[in-house]
């Protein structure tokens, strides 16, 4: 079934390529996406499918069944934007001003619309079901994943199977790592108050600035003086805001980070740590602290045998995209689809989508872009291990 899986992929590669420009054109943020279910919803429209619409408020699930008895293995994409003003220059730049696909999540809707219309079209081949997950609100907690979960999207799902493009990962790679792949994320918001003053008479004041200047260093220390260095942590301060004139001490600054770990224990040891500096700012400095803790993602864990399957499928399979499988390093983002993978024994690989040619920017910079290439490489990767999965045996 790999062959004619390839050929069926790269006769629609083109029409692969339109779906990712279009959606790139027309980003949507978290929770805000309406426009892009109805489109995706449409695709499906007189396929042999099930579609369900608004699971999990804004996703769309398709069901692809093949009539016969057997296993059930769901495949997911994301499908929302970010707050981010485009500066790639782009002929299909984004035409919503401020919102932008800067994350890749065009080229995982495309991608995963030709594979289901492909499965769609081979479902006399295999036995049991497809259920393709169309998510939404991935870069925003509490995340779409969790929403489309308690409206029964992994009823009945044996597992489920994610790839991310990655724009600093080898054209033709698709990379795997059994256990935990992507790390557990947490939002801090600290508020000091202090007392303003005259800059001359710092004595009669109670300096904001400094307090949270002593907050930005300590915390720093957290992970090299209280978490193993056997382990992975970061604490990073994104925001700091403490304008006013230089003569003015400030009565108020607000600082927001996150944190991650690579497991939700490590992520949680920094977390009570970073308590524990709060409640020292107030003894040290006399001031007044306004706290709040948000935990985002849990880390993403990847079943380690159903990894192991996935990889040998992958390097057993006929290949046409994937020119190599390679073991990688864990990264360091989060992901929402820890969620599925808390639920049912899950995997997340990762497809390399470096451009041809020119600087290779970041996820999440105004200049993302990647190779389109890798959609071919995600979708085969994607459809060989379904097939595979699900091969008729009777």
């Amino acid at each position: 079934m790999s062959s004619e899986l390839i050929k069926r992929l790269q006769e629609k590669e083109e029409r692969m390529v339109e779906i990712r420009r279009y959606l790139h054109a027309h980003p949507e943020l978290s929770f805000k996406e309406v426009e892009t279910p109805k489109y995706i919803a449409d695709f499906y429209k007189d396929k042999d499918c099930l579609v369900e619409t608004n699971v999990g408020d804004n996703g769309v699930k398709v069901t692809i069944d093949s009539g016969k008895p057997g296993k059930t293995i769901a495949i997911r994409a994301d499908f929302d934007a970010l707050p981010i003003e485009e500066a790639t220059g782009l002929p299909f730049a984004s035409e919503n001003p401020g919102v932008m696909h800067a994350c890749g999540h065009d080229a995982h809707t495309a991608y995963m619309l030709i594979l289901a219309e492909t499965l769609i079209e081979m479902k006399d081949q295999f036995s049991g079901k497809v259920v393709v997950i169309h998510q939404p609100a991935e870069e925003m907690p509490p995340g779409g994943a969790i929403g489309m979960i308690k409206d029964g999207v992994l009823e009945g799902v044996d597992h489920v199977l994610g790839v991310h493009v990655m724009s600093n990962g080898e054209r033709g790679t698709i990379y795997y790592r059994e256990g935990n792949v992507q790390t557990a994320r947490g939002y801090f918001k600290l508020v000091i108050h202090g007392k303003g003053g005259h800059g001359s008479s710092p004595h009669d004041a109670n300096d904001a600035i400094v307090a949270g200047a002593n907050f930005v260093t300590t915390v720093q220390s957290v992970v090299s003086r209280r978490i193993s260095p056997f382990e992975t942590g970061v604490v990073s301060i994104g925001s700091f805001d403490a304008k006013g004139q230089f003569n003015i001490i400030k009565d108020k600054v607000e600082i927001e980070g996150d944190v991650r770990g690579l497991h939700d224990e490590t992520k949680d040891k920094i977390a009570q740590e970073l308590q524990r500096v709060v409640d020292g700012l107030e003894t040290t400095f006399g001031v007044t602290c306004d706290y709040e803790y948000l935990d985002d993602y849990p880390a993403v864990y990847n079943d380690p045998d159903f990894t192991e399957y996935v990889a040998e499928t992958l390097n057993n399979a006929e290949r046409s995209a994937i020119q190599k499988v390679e073991r990688c390093d864990p990264w360091p983002p989060s992901e929402d689809f820890a969620y599925y993978a808390k639920e049912v024994p899950s995997v997340f690989i990762y497809a390399g989508a470096a451009p041809e040619e020119g600087e290779v920017y970041p996820h999440h910079h105004p200049k993302f872009n990647i190779s389109e290439s890798s959609m071919m490489t995600a979708a085969e990767a994607v459809g060989t291990v379904v097939l595979d999965y699900l091969k008729d045996e009777s």
